[in-house]
Formats: structure tokens, C-alpha cells, sequence
């Protein structure tokens, strides 16, 4: 089984789905207990994706960190807790969280520094948007391109889709981890 936990859309998961995996998608926002899910040692948890909201965390909104309600920043911080905690709970073979380059090994220090980065055009999509991997798994092999297309998430126009779009995990790297994390 691979929990899928915040990712929303299942694009990071899509390939162990595909490979015939019992793939359990939550959404914290939706499920706001992630301590009450029963997922226990020996359910047969292989793997742990974590994406959790990057609306408090991704540097790409600093410049509104001062004015922000400090509230907000609280409950992502709780919710990323939450999620750790899980993972925590049901002892996966691997683990993996990722988050745009921002302040969240700041704000949730028991993480600590982040393993490694990376950006889509690492793994075979033309384009960058810098997101950093932490969590107990092997970095998967990149097979960099040209990023042709900039930081193409830019200009995704305003409206009630721009956050999940520019949320969804690049098909190349979800392909390349589960290829390194069977």
C-alpha cells in the first residue's frame, strides 16, 4: 500500500497505481485527523508521500510572510506534524516529503535540512520549479533536459485551479522515484 498524503491530485503516485498498488489518496484538509486514520504497523504500508500545502511555507510568497495571520502558518505546521506523526505510526519501507524551496525546515525544525533538490527539468519536463526532498528514501537518478519552458508555473492565469495546477507532481519525477522506490 502507498499513502498519498496532501498530494490532492495522485500525479506522485500515478505510477505505483499504475504498477497495481493499493494507492490510498487523503487529503488533510478534507480528513482533518490524520491521527485518526487506522494505518497501523503491518498494514502492509510500503511507501509515505508527502506534499503538504505549500501556501505557508514556498519562498515564492515571502514577500506577504509579515502581513500573513501567524494562525495560518500554525495549522500548516500542525498539519505537516500530523503527517509526520503517521508516517511515524505505520513504519513504511520509505518515506518521502517534498516542498517548494521556502521556510518550512524552519518552521517544522524536526525535520531538519533538507536532503536534496530538484527541479522538473532533472527529470525529463522542460521546465523548473526548485522543490525540496526530505524523508528516508533513494534519490532517484536524473536524466536532465534543457528547461526550455522557464518557470512555466508563472504563468498559469489567476483563479480557482492555479493552486492545484502549480501543485501537481512533473510525471518525470514521479516516474524516476518510483523506478529508485519500488
Amino acid at each position: 500500500m502507498i499513502l498519498d498524503v496532501g498530494g490532492r491530485t495522485g500525479a506522485w503516485s500515478e505510477p505505483y497505481r499504475r504498477a497495481g498498488y493499493d494507492v490510498r489518496i487523503i487529503d488533510p484538509w478534507t480528513w482533518p485527523f490524520l491521527s485518526a486514520l487506522d494505518y497501523r504497523d503491518g498494514a502492509g504500508v510500503r511507501g509515505v508521500l508527502m506534499a503538504p500545502d505549500c501556501t505557508e511555507f514556498a519562498g515564492s510568497g515571502a514577500r506577504w510572510w509579515a502581513t500573513k495571520d501567524p494562525a495560518l502558518l500554525g495549522r500548516a505546521v500542525a498539519m505537516v506534524r500530523e503527517m509526520l506523526d503517521l508516517c511515524e505510526r505505520v513504519e513504511p519501507d520509505w518515506w518521502a516529503l517534498e516542498n517548494p524551496v521556502g521556510r518550512l525546515a524552519r518552521a517544522v525544525p524536526e525535520l531538519g535540512k533538507w536532503r536534496y533538490t530538484w527541479n522538473p527539468s532533472d527529470y525529463g519536463d522542460p521546465y523548473t520549479k526548485r522543490t525540496c526532498m526530505w524523508g528516508d528514501h533513494v534519490q532517484p537518478m536524473k536524466t536532465p533536459v534543457e528547461p526550455t519552458e522557464g518557470s512555466r508555473l508563472w504563468r498559469i492565469p489567476p483563479g480557482e485551479q492555479r493552486k492545484t495546477l502549480r501543485s501537481i507532481t512533473p510525471p518525470g519525477f514521479a516516474r524516476a522515484f518510483f523506478e529508485a522506490n519500488p
